[in-house]
């Protein structure tokens, strides 16, 4: 057999073992990570880290979608450590190792800022920690509100979601006198919130939103107006979001599609609950304690 014969061959046999793919160049098998975390600052900029299990093997790590920077990879004393960038920098081919390797880098055109709105659409099936910035409290996966009051983040597992959150949202207070009680509702929107008031006979508090698709978040004292309810936009019933009822208040969300008036209509008001409280002692009177009695005789 020549030579030229043996090239070929050679040449044949290195193009029938390299796989084919359809979309992602692979080098190797799919890293184990022991965690991913997402910092995100008040200005919209976005650090992540990856933290890698140990392997024998080079391991193939995907960065998550963006514009990645100031790429790093160390171990878990800091110490710098070889890798490979594959493709348009969409991933790292990282080398065999004893200890956890720490993947790090800076994430450009992610996040971006819309009507004071904060907005990443998000996708990378890892469970993945989110670290918002302090003066996010109220966020929004999907959608939903989330509440972090003093919690840091969230965690979303196998994720896939649309973050939403705004920065300094304006709060509206509103103070509303029945009888000798005062309540407080607050209204949280970068909508302009007009005319509002508070119905007693029609259990109902109403006011007008200014601007459309803006989140409009409505803290209203259990005390004054009771579940459960019923939201209508225009006299149209809308979808909302029931959350965080800590006993003394509850928020109600929503996202109106267009300007109009917002009713809450709720299904026991002030001053109802003086009647409520009496019948309640009654009920556990007369059908509670015999049952007790009943137990302690067992």
């Amino acid at each position: 057999m020549n030579s030229k014969i043996c090239g070929f061959l050679v040449i044949l046999l290195i193009i029938s073992v390299i796989p084919t793919v359809d979309a992602q160049i692979s080098f190797g098998e799919k890293a184990s990570q022991k965690s991913v975390e997402i910092v995100i600052n008040s200005v919209g900029d976005v650090h992540v880290k990856h933290v890698v299990n140990p392997a024998n093997l080079p391991k193939q790590i995907e960065l998550i979608y963006g514009t990645a920077s100031n790429v790093t990879v160390t171990d878990e004393e800091g110490e710098e450590k070889q890798f490979s960038v594959i493709g348009d920098n969409t991933g790292l081919l990282i080398f065999p190792s004893q200890n956890r390797s720490i993947v790090e880098y800076d994430l450009e055109h992610a996040i971006t800022q819309i009507d004071n709105v904060w907005t990443w659409s998000f996708r990378y099936l890892e469970t993945t920690s989110f670290i918002l910035p302090e003066e996010a409290d109220l966020i929004f996966a999907n959608d939903r509100p989330v509440y972090l009051d003093e919690k840091k983040g969230i965690t979303c597992h196998g994720c896939q979601m649309v973050l939403e959150y705004s920065l300094d949202e304006p709060k509206i207070y509103q103070n509303i006198k029945w009888e000798d009680k005062e309540f407080l509702v607050e209204i949280r929107s970068y909508s302009k919130i007009n005319d509002f008031t508070f119905d007693q006979p029609t259990k109902s508090i109403t006011f007008d939103v200014s601007e459309k698709n803006r989140f409009v978040t409505t803290i209203i004292p259990l005390e004054l107006l009771w579940g459960p309810y019923a939201v209508f936009l225009d006299d149209e019933k809308i979808y909302f979001h029931e959350y965080i009822n800590n006993g003394t208040h509850v928020w109600l969300n929503i996202r109106p599609e267009t300007t109009g008036e917002v009713t809450i209509i709720g299904t026991t008001v002030v001053p109802e609950f003086s009647i409520l409280a009496p019948l309640a002692i009654g009920f556990l009177v007369i059908v509670i304690a015999p049952l007790i009695r009943k137990v302690n005789l067992h």
